[in-house]
């Protein structure tokens, strides 16, 4: 035996030291990396765009015009293809995702068929005899961006030499663009606002322009007007000349005025060199994206496939028009659903305050377990390094930047890693006051609380599934180091903890618990929990209404995840932010302004749009509007906007989310227990909700998708502070059979209330210190899972246990004999 439990002890020091390697890279100097090898380097910790600076914005394809182009290619394609082969052909038409078409001559119809199946346009139907349709195949779904549309809006985005830009397929097919760095995005948006469609087309002159915009264009004409104000009609030929493909470079010039010099390939050049000589004295029109946006009178042949575009633009327009043109056409245009933008300044400060958090933390929670719990303390916080450690390392392998969010769930995981500890630790100080030896405690306490803890970590793993799996980018980052933390946490717990305290125990040879042991202030206390249940329920009832009132009456601030709208925290350049002279200035630019509220300084403060409910850019125009009314006096720090597709999506995912949370933590209590304790902790678990929405419209804290995520988180944690008093209760249940069900539970709760107060204590230690120190970006979030878990720890005392009683909860169920729980766990690992 003694050889396997070498080679798992080898295993988990390789394992860990492995995780170190991995992790070290991402705190070592630049300078020092250059030396290591290739495999240590190649996943660093990456910030995020909050502690960098930078903007993100989410854009989605508009299909329909991509629709229409590829019916009206597929139409002209199939007229020009059956005219070469001479096939008499009438009835040409398309519509939604086929083509039409009749074969005049009978004795055509095989040869109409054999072409239309090589041209590979589509399926081939035939209705009727002579008549065929083409059925296109189908398109993705409206907004699901192909991978020729991500590195078309890559190309135009890198045209403006951004550095580290990233352009990916996001969620739902949308793509999703991240510009470390850079404050204001504008400069991008206006370049994405165009799809840079280039052509030039032959001016027809056969007819005035103002008879075909009254009686209709000749046959393969169009009338189409120019970009300026105001817009001049031209009469243009429907066939390209060339096209953006055609063009090699495009570059800014100036001459007196700016304008843009292109130059196309050389079977373009050729194409234009033939057309000019031909066409001399004839107007040559150049269009984007249907409009005229230059003309020229045709002089002579042009040979050097040289062109100049003039117009009305200035030399930033025509830097970006060659940008626009160099880079090729978008597949379709492009809708701004969401744009997030922070100041690098600020995400320098979050950077800081994301480094102290945990830290002190750390140190705060080692104090506290070593204060406690002495050498044993010492074991579970060494244990505890090694958790941070795998973390980081775990999500250095996924490649994920780490985030605001991420850092309040590796805080979070820091709080909850030694509650297990502390369970273990507290069986094993049971263990010994039963007169067990030490090291026989210490097998025993391992043993016998690993249901529990195992219990305690499935319901925080269930409530971080459904928020990785149902949620939004910065909940699924706050979720996934969470659930890491967790299982890093059975690992070390069960691994590390373990084999520290064995190996002191070999050392020491000491055969009782050490005296550095304190946790022992609570086992006299012998609170009478039950004879107060009745008053508990009182109190509750009437805060209950007070919370529901201010529910009712709206307090509860519900931000623009899912209202739609914009926010924007501004800085004053100079003295103190005057909310009424912004309020005043926006309104009077047509704004509707939600509120606006200081931020952490007077200098600052919050302002919130609403939604403007004309479309997925409105809300972008008004913050464009809002820039340009008070850029002159303040610094835009921050700004989110959120389109009303966004919104009703965060709406639908995270009701469906916390539902979704809610029913699967019930249903692992139901099946683990039975259903009174299963009702019990439902009442639990909502009084903890309801109350913590109580405390997010107290503190006018803002109802956005984190706080959906802490709410979930709270239950979570609920559910395991509960399980720890339920495992105890049940236990009694089984050993003292005729103790009344009040008494019975107040000895459970007595047994475990060093349990409950120290595992709550860790934790709130944690979250108060991301609280203090993690910086305004995370302190709400961080407020309302202060709150949560202190409310879910008197719940698990004062409301998991009374509302056993007011169920009637039946003892004799756990006899022996009375059913397949009861003597079955007379010996189980209970808690």
């Amino acid at each position: 035996m003694q050889q396997p439990a070498r080679w798992k002890t080898l295993l988990l020091w390789l394992l860990l030291v492995a995780g170190l390697l991995v992790v070290l890279p991402s705190f070592l100097p630049a300078r020092s990396l250059a030396g290591l090898p290739g495999w240590m380097t190649a996943h660093r910790l990456v910030p995020g765009l909050d502690l960098t600076g930078g903007s993100r914005l989410v854009l989605e394809t508009s299909r329909g015009e991509i629709a229409a182009d590829r019916l009206r290619a597929a139409v002209e394609t199939i007229g020009s293809t059956l005219r070469a082969a001479q096939i008499p052909y009438g009835d040409l038409n398309g519509a939604g995702n086929a083509v039409d078409v009749t074969v005049a001559a009978a004795d055509r119809a095989d040869a109409a068929r054999k072409t239309l199946d090589q041209l590979g346009l589509g399926t081939v139907e035939t209705p009727e005899p002579g008549r065929f349709r083409i059925v296109l195949p189908d398109e993705p779904a409206e907004g699901a961006a192909s991978p020729e549309a991500v590195d078309a809006v890559r190309r135009r985005v890198e045209s403006l030499g951004i550095p580290s830009v990233a352009v990916m397929r996001g969620e739902r097919g949308r793509i999703v663009v991240s510009m470390p760095g850079v404050t204001d995005p504008q400069r991008v948006k206006d370049m994405l606002d165009q799809v840079g469609r280039l052509s030039a087309r032959l001016v027809d002159d056969s007819v005035p322009v103002d008879t075909a915009i009254e009686d209709g264009a000749p046959q393969g004409s169009e009338v189409l007007y120019s970009a300026g104000e105001p817009p001049v009609g031209y009469l243009v030929k429907r066939d390209d000349l060339f096209t953006a493909a055609d063009v090699a470079s495009a570059e800014p010039a100036a001459n007196g005025e700016p304008f843009v010099e292109f130059r196309l390939r050389p079977d373009a050049a050729a194409r234009l060199a033939a057309f000019t000589r031909e066409n001399a004295g004839r107007t040559l029109a150049i269009l984007l994206d249907g409009q005229v946006i230059s003309t020229s009178k045709i002089t002579g042949a042009v040979t050097d496939g040289a062109g100049r575009l003039s117009g009305d633009f200035d030399a930033e327009g025509a830097a970006n028009l060659a940008r626009v043109i160099a880079s090729g056409p978008l597949s379709a245009p492009l809708t701004i659903l969401e744009e997030r933008s922070i100041e690098p300044v600020l995400g320098a400060t979050s950077m800081g305050a994301a480094a102290r958090a945990p830290l002190v933390a750390i140190v705060a929670v080692v104090a506290f377990m070593a204060f406690f719990y002495g050498v044993l303390g010492l074991a579970a916080s060494a244990s505890l390094l090694f958790n941070v450690a795998l973390t980081l390392a775990v999500l250095a392998l996924f490649g994920v930047p780490v985030s605001l969010p991420m850092i309040a769930g590796i805080v979070l995981t820091v709080g909850i890693a030694v509650d297990a500890s502390v369970l273990i630790f507290e069986r094993i100080r049971e263990e010994t006051k039963n007169g067990r030896p030490l090291a026989e405690a210490v097998d025993t306490g391992f043993a016998r609380a690993r249901a529990t803890v195992l219990d305690a970590s499935a319901t925080m793993l269930i409530a971080t599934a459904v928020l990785f799996f149902l949620s939004a980018a910065p909940v699924r980052a706050f979720a996934l180091a969470v659930g890491i933390g967790l299982l890093a946490t059975l690992f070390t717990t069960f691994g590390v903890t373990r084999r520290l305290v064995r190996r002191w125990l070999a050392r020491s040879r000491v055969t009782h618990l050490p005296k550095g042991v304190r946790s022992g202030m609570f086992d006299g206390l012998n609170l009478r929990f039950m004879a107060v249940r009745n008053g508990v329920f009182l109190l509750t009832a009437v805060l209950s209404l007070v919370v529901a009132g201010l529910l009712v009456a709206g307090k509860l601030r519900v931000g623009i995840d899912f209202t739609g709208g914009a926010a924007a925290e501004i800085q004053a350049k100079s003295g103190g932010a005057d909310l009424f002279d912004i309020s005043a200035r926006l309104a009077g630019a047509g704004i509707d302004v939600q509120r606006v509220d200081y931020s952490s300084a007077p200098s600052r403060a919050i302002v919130r749009l609403s939604a403007q409910g004309e479309g997925e850019n409105a809300e972008q125009t008004a913050v464009l509007v809002a820039r340009g009314e008070l850029e002159d006096d303040y610094d835009f720090r921050r700004v989110e906007v959120v389109g009303p597709a966004i919104s009703g999506e965060l709406i639908d995912t995270a009701t469906l989310g916390f539902v979704a949370g809610l029913i699967a933590l019930v249903a692992y209590i139901w099946i683990r227990f039975e259903w009174h304790f299963a009702i019990g902790a439902i009442i639990s678990l909502a009084h903890d909700v309801f109350f913590t929405l109580g405390f997010l419209a107290l503190t006018k804290i803002e109802f956005n998708i984190t706080a959906v995520a802490a709410l979930l988180t709270v239950a979570g944690y609920s559910l395991n502070d509960t399980m720890v008093v339920y495992d105890r209760i049940r236990e009694n249940l089984r050993h003292f059979r005729q103790m009344p069900l009040p008494i019975l539970i107040d000895d459970a709760i007595n047994r475990t209330l060093s349990r409950t107060v120290l595992t709550s204590a860790t934790t709130l230690i944690a979250l108060a210190a991301l609280a203090l120190f993690g910086g305004e970006g995370i302190r709400t979030f961080a407020l309302t899972l202060l709150f949560g878990v202190a409310i879910g720890t008197i719940s698990s005392i004062y409301i998991a246990g009374p509302v056993l009683i007011l169920f009637r909860l039946q003892p004799e169920r756990y006899r022996p004999g009375k059913g397949g729980k009861g003597p079955a766990a007379e010996t189980g690992p209970n808690g």
